[in-house]
């Protein structure tokens, strides 16, 4: 049994804060900077695989590179690292993406964050939290849109666009963004 002092125990009362042991602090530190770094990678990569796209093919060309490519980049983060890495939204182009019941409440939040103010570029939310039994510590990191991302998640697409998107995502629902909107989230999942 952990032992804290009477001090320690009035001051964590106070200020309503749960008495984690050092270790458990450097654990949740070291599990946040390896998913910041995770997200980091998994939106560098797949930026580098779109620019090129885009500039050889046109949005039409970033459609294929997203369906063939962006599975396969978090497949490989995943493996080289503890985590499973993803990509989630409240609208997925992809249902392979569907929000889990922990995704959708971050979402949620995230927005009502957005609404209330805050820079979407510097969200992010991470707890540790009891999964089939087991303690899961949990990340994610909101995606803002970027004007370039229009093409294919905003309001007016082009035909080509259009066709390409229903060819491959017959239910697609990450249409009808705005620039600054939150276009979906990294989610990164590790058990401890």
């Amino acid at each position: 049994m952990k032992r804290f002092s009477v001090n320690a125990l009035l001051l964590c009362t106070l200020t309503a804060l749960p008495l984690h042991s050092n270790a458990e602090t450097v654990m949740a530190d070291k599990a946040l900077h390896e998913a910041r770094s995770l997200v980091k990678t998994y939106g560098s990569n797949l930026k580098a695989a779109l620019k090129p796209a885009i500039k050889n093919g046109g949005p039409v060309n970033a459609i294929n590179v997203c369906n063939l490519e962006a599975r396969p980049i978090a497949d490989t983060l995943s493996a080289k690292s503890d985590w499973k890495v993803s990509r989630t939204s409240l609208k997925v182009r992809n249902a392979d993406n569907t929000p889990d019941q922990w995704e959708l409440m971050t979402l949620l939040q995230f927005e009502q964050r957005k609404a209330a103010g805050e820079d979407v570029k510097t969200m992010e939310h991470s707890e540790l939290i009891t999964q089939n039994g087991q303690s899961v510590y949990r990340y994610m990191k909101p995606i803002p849109t970027a004007g370039l991302c229009l093409k294919c998640h905003g309001t007016e697409l082009g035909n080509e666009v259009s066709a390409k998107l229903d060819e491959l995502y017959p239910y697609d629902q990450a249409v009808g963004f705005s620039e600054g909107d939150i276009r979906g989230a990294f989610s990164l999942k590790k058990i401890k």
